[in-house]
């Protein structure tokens, strides 16, 4: 009888961390809902700092306003899909300060189909910019080369429903590509609004 109730118990505890470590979230946008969870457990720090964006309200009216497709990246040399988003000309942009870069090698989260991470420049220096990964883009993980230091950057989480909703905002249309700037072509000419970030 004991060891029945120490075994309910354990399992108990068992399913309460096991749903403590995933959040999930729904990104409504103008051309639909994205549904997500994010792995607290693996990546504490990327999913803290992005929940504290979503319970502040800090990604309303914010926005999709790039996108990278094969046909509109002739000046990158290593190719990704992604859509990339957040509070680009909100005024609340860089309320927090950078966090640290949790890398893939070390969360065990990688650039699958419907990952979501975050944008960055050099280590350490994301903020508030997500991007979500439209088919598997290891390039985007730790020793991949699409950003040259090798480091990779910060997936936290992934899509559970609306791969139809990114796969169409990936296919809006974007300013002519000149070659030149690094997102020229990849910027969205009517943005993708998001409407409001919240935990399901």
């Amino acid at each position: 009888m004991i060891r029945s109730v120490l075994l309910f118990v354990m399992f108990a505890v068992g399913v309460a961390t096991a749903q403590a470590e995933i959040i999930k979230v729904k990104i409504a946008t103008t051309m639909g809902d994205i549904h997500l969870d994010l792995y607290e457990d693996k990546a504490p720090i990327t999913v803290k700092n992005f929940m504290r964006h979503v319970d502040g309200g800090h990604y309303t009216d914010g926005a999709f306003y790039r996108v990278v497709r094969m046909d509109n990246q002739e000046q990158n040399d290593i190719k990704i899909e992604v859509i990339q988003g957040g509070m680009s000309g909100n005024s609340d942009i860089g309320l927090f300060d950078p966090i640290k870069l949790e890398r893939t090698r070390d969360t065990g989260i990688k650039h699958v189909d419907g990952a979501i991470s975050m944008a960055r420049g050099g280590p350490d220096t994301a903020t508030s910019e997500f991007f979500i990964c439209v088919n598997d883009q290891p390039s985007l993980d730790y020793g991949g080369m699409r950003n040259p230091d090798g480091q990779g950057f910060a997936a936290f989480g992934v899509v559970t429903k609306g791969m139809d909703v990114v796969r169409a905002i990936q296919n809006v249309e974007t300013d002519p590509p000149t070659g030149e700037e690094y997102t020229s072509g990849q910027r969205v000419l009517k943005p993708v609004m998001i409407r409001s970030v919240t935990r399901e």
